[in-house]
């Protein structure tokens, strides 16, 4: 699995409609979006998966008021349920062997073993796959379907591949592959994403429903570099959390045996609607061709989060996209992308 940052062909992304996930909000979102795509097609194509040639419609319109090119543009009329595309859409692979050629892995998506709404979001991989004419190839573990998200997992392309042991290793709350071992699992992350060097991390933060994906704490940014998100305040759940996190990657060696280098990223003041925790984090970064798309969250560490994301990502600029009505939906900017790598 090539990294983020490698040229892309393509951002996916599920048009928003899913009432539940924003209530009361859902009619800002569709503007976010279009302020992320607006961002993104200078720099390469999006493909945006819709219902129907209604909501098709709704989504043009407002694209069109953002100022996104329509020739940056293809529709992919695919009923989703709820449309994070990162966790539901298609994984892209590049294979090796004597004919090299790019396929999308065929994981199975189960609503993150929480919601009962997933089946239609289960078939966007093979949906995809059938359109592109690429190979989609399956990936079982224990003689059965693979459960993989997207967001939960982060790559470097060159073999090392971070996930945590609250997601992937859960066998009480979230469980995605029933009696899988973590050498069972690691060796299906080495086989169907190239993964030759898998590190677990602890926990996720507060207010995260995916029960612990790593790409809302903890990020590559280059092949020998990751961003890890600190809490400051002692009372905070995430402090614990985060700093058994950081102990933890002071272990991490690198596919050739090397240190990487562990750089802290802020996290915002802690965000609720009503009683909920909400899992703002500025480590939910998009990694575009064109730019670099951070949610923001009105809150005085937003200049120091772009700051320091700004001195990592120097060959495109880095972006703030306001993400407190997103983030309702319990996830933001990486949540809803996936890139397709050219």
């Amino acid at each position: 699995m090539p990294a983020e940052w490698e040229p892309h062909a393509v951002t996916w992304l599920g048009w928003p409609h899913n009432a539940t996930d924003w209530p009361g909000k859902i009619a800002a979102i569709p503007w976010v979006y279009g302020e992320i795509c607006r961002q993104l097609a200078p720099g390469e194509k999006l493909h945006i998966l819709v219902n129907s040639p209604r909501h098709e419609a709704a989504a043009r319109r407002v694209l069109a008021a953002a100022g996104v090119s329509p020739s940056a543009l293809r529709f992919f009329r695919f009923p989703t349920n709820r449309g994070w595309t990162r966790d539901s859409g298609p994984i892209f692979v590049q294979t090796t062997g004597a004919k090299s050629r790019r396929a999308i892995i065929r994981f199975r998506f189960n609503g993150w073993a929480k919601y009962p709404d997933w089946r239609l979001d289960n078939q966007v991989p093979v949906r995809a796959a059938r359109a592109l004419r690429l190979p989609l190839l399956p990936a079982s573990i224990g003689g059965r379907e693979m459960v993989l998200e997207g967001g939960s997992i982060d790559v470097n392309g060159r073999g090392t591949l971070l996930t945590t042991e609250e997601c992937l290793l859960d066998t009480r709350v979230q469980t995605r592959n029933p009696g899988a071992t973590r050498a069972a699992l690691e060796a299906a992350l080495g086989e169907f994403l190239g993964a030759t060097n898998v590190f677990w991390l602890g926990r996720g933060i507060a207010g995260d429903d995916t029960h612990g994906h790593v790409d809302d704490f903890c990020r590559f940014v280059n092949p020998n570099t990751v961003v890890l998100a600190e809490e400051k305040n002692h009372r905070d759940p995430n402090h614990r959390v985060l700093a058994e996190n950081r102990e933890r990657l002071e272990d991490l060696r690198l596919e050739d045996g090397s240190r990487p280098r562990v750089l802290r990223l802020p996290m915002p003041a802690p965000l609720y609607f009503e009683d909920l925790r909400l899992p703002a984090s500025y480590a939910n970064f998009y990694i575009g061709n064109a730019a670099v798309l951070v949610p923001t969250f009105n809150d005085p560490l937003d200049r120091v989060a772009l700051g320091i994301l700004g001195e990592l990502f120097r060959d495109r600029p880095v972006v703030g996209i306001h993400a407190v009505d997103l983030v309702l939906g319990l996830g933001t900017l990486h949540c809803m992308t996936q890139q397709q790598p050219a």
